[in-house]
């Protein structure tokens, strides 16, 4: 178990997006998030007291988690003075990074020196099978995007949120480092070797009451074309009964790739379906979350207004505005 509370460590994050690994703790577990540290050149901003090392553990933290999600996972040779400190002053170090923390010779070596803990969160714990397609009980709904970072994990989130307010049985199923982290259980789907992340997912969403329901949090998006493979193997794994597609407006290009415009809504609820439809044939399109972080109140209502009448699905910013709709519109199946 990762001991907490926490220290987020946003490092030289280029933009809060970089940092959403630290954002997502400080939404969802924010009694865990007592404070940040941030390098020169950060642009990210949790909006917590800003500490030193010191200050934090004189503030009771146990845990220095790196709240980065960097372009392939590094650990970078900037942030190594901050978390070699860290492991002096008494703490443990959390990270959801393919490179992983223990893999790190000076970073294992003085945590073996001073008994510290080395969590890395995106090593799969579970031998998984490979996927048979056999149709499993109980409901699913994956969370399928535009693009990477567009808010799948928090529809999840506010969803099972939602569900539960109105007495559904809802359990969000955790496929990243973040909602690992936020939740202490799930599987780093893109850490899986390829032929058996599909198996992961049916591993993670198995049997279940006919009127439970998995909310599984979505990853890149099948037009994405660094990450396509890890969405694939969500939506044939997951054999979702719905869908709700997730996009954030304004994006000037796919994240990381800036020579790739993004994808309609309508062609993600199309192609996104029709993948679906491969393992569940019933399984259906039930609404639109908005990232509507950028907009005014006003700004966001209107569109969300204009994308529910053009697609004629229910259509909210589900952290903003709450995921009753969205709750509701499965709840119908």
């Amino acid at each position: 178990m990762i001991e907490t509370p926490y220290l987020l460590f946003l490092g030289d994050a280029p933009d809060k997006l970089a940092a959403k690994v630290a954002q997502g703790i400080k939404d969802w577990r924010p009694e865990f998030a007592v404070g940040q540290l941030r390098l020169e050149g950060c642009n990210a901003d949790m909006k917590l007291p800003d500490l030193t090392i010191a200050e934090a553990v004189a503030k009771g933290v146990k845990t220095l988690v790196i709240g980065v999600a960097n372009r392939g996972g590094v650990i970078s040779p900037a942030w190594k003075s901050v978390l070699i400190e860290a492991l002096e002053a008494g703490l443990d170090l959390a990270s959801g990074l393919h490179n992983l923390l223990r893999d790190e010779a000076d970073l294992a070596a003085k945590a073996k020196e001073l008994g510290r803990t080395l969590h890395d969160v995106r090593v799969p714990s579970v031998k998984y099978p490979i996927a048979n397609g056999k149709k499993r009980a109980g409901k699913r709904m994956l969370a399928v995007g535009t693009d990477c970072s567009v808010g799948k994990m928090y529809t999840a989130l506010c969803v099972e949120k939602a569900m539960r307010e109105k007495g559904m049985k809802a359990t969000f199923r955790a496929t990243g480092q973040t909602g690992i982290l936020i939740t202490g259980d799930g599987v780093p789907l893109d850490a899986v070797i390829a032929d058996f992340m599909a198996g992961s997912v049916e591993y993670l969403t198995p049997d279940n009451d006919a009127d439970h329901w998995d909310l599984i949090e979505g990853q890149g998006s099948l037009f994405h074309a660094s990450y396509s493979g890890v969405t694939m193997a969500l939506v044939h794994g997951g054999q979702p009964d719905a869908l709700i597609v997730c996009h954030e407006p304004n994006r000037p290009h796919m994240r990381g790739l800036p020579e790739y415009q993004l994808p309609s809504l309508e062609d993600v609820r199309d192609l996104s379906l029709r993948i679906a439809q491969v393992v569940n044939p019933e399984c259906k399109v039930v609404g639109v979350s908005l990232n509507t972080s950028a907009m005014s109140d006003e700004e966001s209502l209107a569109y969300c207004a204009e994308v529910e009448k053009r697609m004629g699905l229910p259509c909210v910013d589900p952290f903003r505005h709450g995921a009753g709709r969205l709750a509701d519109a499965l709840a119908a199946l």
